[in-house]
C-alpha cells in the first residue's frame, strides 16, 4: 500500500477494502495493514486480485472518490466514480489545449526536454559503470550534442522545428547505441533505429518493448480519465494514441533502452532466439518474447526517486503518478508538466 499525490495505491494481491467510519481500512489475511481518511484521497487505484466492499464503494462515489480496477500488470479494467464526474471536464479541457498552438508547444517542450535529460544520463551512467569497456569520447561527444539540443528545444518556439530537434537527438543518441551493448557484440550488432520493420535483434527488442510500455501508458493515462489519442507533439494522426506517445517519450531511454541492453549484456537473449521473415522483418522465438517479457514485468516492480514528489515510487506506479500529474496541469493546478527525470 501506497499513498502518492492523495491517491492509494494497492498492490498487495489478496487484499480486502472496507469502509469504517470515515476511513477506508485495508486488510490482508484478515489484518488491517492500513487506514486512510476518505477525505484524505482523491482516489483509489487497485492493482489485480483486491475486492472492495460495495458499501466502500457506494461511499467514495458519494464523496467523488474514484475507484480504478487494473490488472496486476497494469492493464485498465474499470473505474468506479460518482455521479458528477470530473472525467467529462477533463477530457474538454484536453481537447481544448490540443487545439491551442501555443500550449501544444508548451507541452511538447516539456515532453522533449524530459527525453532528452533522460538520454543523457543513460548515456552518463553507461560512462560512470563502463568507462574502460566503450569509446568514451565518442559517447562525451554525443552528450555534448545532446545538450545543445536540449538548449535549442527551451528557446524553440515552433512546433515543427521542436520535432526537427527532437528527431536529431533521437538520431544521435541511437548512433552510440553500440556502444552501450557489452556482450555479444558480433551477435547484435546495431547501426541505426530500424521500425515497421524491425532489421535486427536489437531493433526488435526495442520495438516489442516500446510496444509493452505502450500498452501500460494508455492504461495511465484512461485511468485518470484522459484520451490517450489526443496529444500534442503527436498530434494529427488519425487512428494513433498521440497522448500515450508523448507521455511514453520521458520513459524509452530509462526503461525500454536500459532493459533490452541488460538483456543482450546479461546473456539472458541469445541471437539464435531470432529469425528472418521472407519480408526481411526480424522476429523473436516464443522463448525470447516470454524471456523480454518477464523482465519487463520485473523492471516495472523497481523503485526510483520522483524528484517532483521526493520520494521513492515503483516504476508500475510511476504511469499512473505522471498521468495524474499530467491530468493537473491540463486543468491548471500545476504550472508546468514536470516529466520524470531518471538518475
Amino acid at each position: 500500500m501506497e499513498e502518492h499525490l492523495n491517491t492509494l495505491f494497492i498492490t498487495t494481491q489478496g487484499a480486502y477494502l472496507s469502509k469504517e467510519e470515515e476511513a477506508v481500512i485495508v486488510k490482508v489475511a484478515g489484518k488491517v495493514r492500513h487506514r486512510v481518511s476518505v477525505n484524505n484521497l482523491e482516489g483509489i487505484v487497485c492493482f489485480g486480485n483486491v475486492d472492495c466492499s460495495p458499501y466502500l464503494m457506494g461511499f467514495c462515489a458519494q464523496k467523488n472518490v474514484f475507484i480504478i480496477f487494473l490488472s496486476e500488470h497494469g492493464r485498465f479494467l474499470a473505474r468506479v466514480q460518482g455521479p458528477t464526474s470530473k472525467n467529462d471536464l477533463l477530457r474538454r479541457e484536453q481537447y481544448l489545449r490540443t487545439d491551442d498552438p501555443k500550449f501544444s508547444t508548451d507541452m511538447a517542450r516539456c515532453i522533449i526536454s524530459g527525453k532528452i535529460i533522460n538520454y543523457c544520463n543513460v548515456l552518463k551512467r553507461a560512462l560512470r559503470d563502463n568507462r574502460d569497456k566503450i569509446n568514451a569520447e565518442r559517447v562525451w561527444q554525443v552528450v555534448s550534442h545532446l545538450g545543445r539540443c536540449l538548449l535549442s528545444v527551451e528557446q524553440e518556439k515552433s512546433l515543427d522545428n521542436l520535432r526537427k530537434t527532437e528527431g536529431y537527438a533521437t538520431h544521435r543518441y541511437f548512433s552510440v547505441f553500440n556502444e552501450l551493448i557489452l556482450m555479444q557484440k558480433e551477435n547484435f550488432p546495431f547501426e541505426e533505429r530500424t521500425r515497421r520493420p524491425p532489421l535486427d535483434p536489437v531493433n526488435c527488442l526495442l520495438s516489442f518493448a516500446y510496444s509493452l510500455l505502450d500498452h501500460d501508458i494508455r492504461s495511465a493515462l484512461e485511468s485518470v480519465g484522459l484520451d490517450p489519442t489526443a496529444g500534442f507533439l503527436h498530434r494529427d494522426q488519425p487512428g494513433r494514441p498521440g497522448l500515450a506517445m508523448d507521455l511514453m517519450e520521458e520513459f524509452r531511454p530509462f526503461i525500454v533502452d536500459r532493459l533490452v541492453l541488460s538483456l543482450i549484456n546479461s546473456l539472458r537473449v541469445h541471437v539464435k532466439g531470432f529469425h528472418k521473415s521472407d519480408t526481411g522483418a526480424v522476429l523473436m522465438d516464443d522463448e525470447t518474447r516470454r524471456t523480454l517479457l518477464v523482465a519487463y514485468q520485473d523492471e516495472k516492480l523497481k523503485e526510483l526517486l520522483h524528484l517532483f514528489l521526493d520520494e521513492k515510487i515503483s516504476i508500475k506506479l510511476l504511469f499512473h503518478v505522471q498521468a495524474m500529474l499530467l491530468s493537473r496541469y491540463l486543468c491548471g493546478d500545476l504550472d508546468r508538466y514536470q516529466p520524470f527525470i531518471y538518475r
